[in-house]
């Protein structure tokens, strides 16, 4: 892994491309960083899931579920399919899962 050096000569170009970069890094931090739509995700990494299945697994409302599903939708981490009455979510961003292996690693593998 290499991280980018930031010098005084950088031109505006680079700066503002940065600057974008980090904007849309923060963006997908943050549409992750709930506890509720970090389990989500981590349910959805092992395949697609309908709402129900989802608030079985997390033991919540339907409507907390939505709401956090909504988010998720929006920031485009997930995608719904509908079949008869029910909707199923799947994973749509390669990201999430590479996130979700790192959390793994420095959260979950050990404890």
């Amino acid at each position: 892994m290499s991280l980018p050096v930031i010098t005084k000569d950088m031109s505006e170009a680079d700066m503002e491309r940065m600057m974008e970069s980090a904007c849309n890094a923060s963006n997908f931090l943050k549409a992750i960083s709930h506890e509720g739509r970090l389990m989500i995700l981590c349910h959805l990494a092992t395949g697609e899931k309908s709402v129900t299945e989802l608030e079985e697994l997390l033991s919540a409302r339907q409507a907390a579920v939505s709401q956090q599903l909504s988010r998720l939708r929006t920031e485009g981490l997930v995608t719904p399919r509908r079949e008869g009455k029910a909707i199923y979510y799947s994973l749509t961003d390669e990201r999430a899962i590479q996130i979700l292996d790192v959390v793994y690693d420095l959260f979950c593998k050990n404890g």
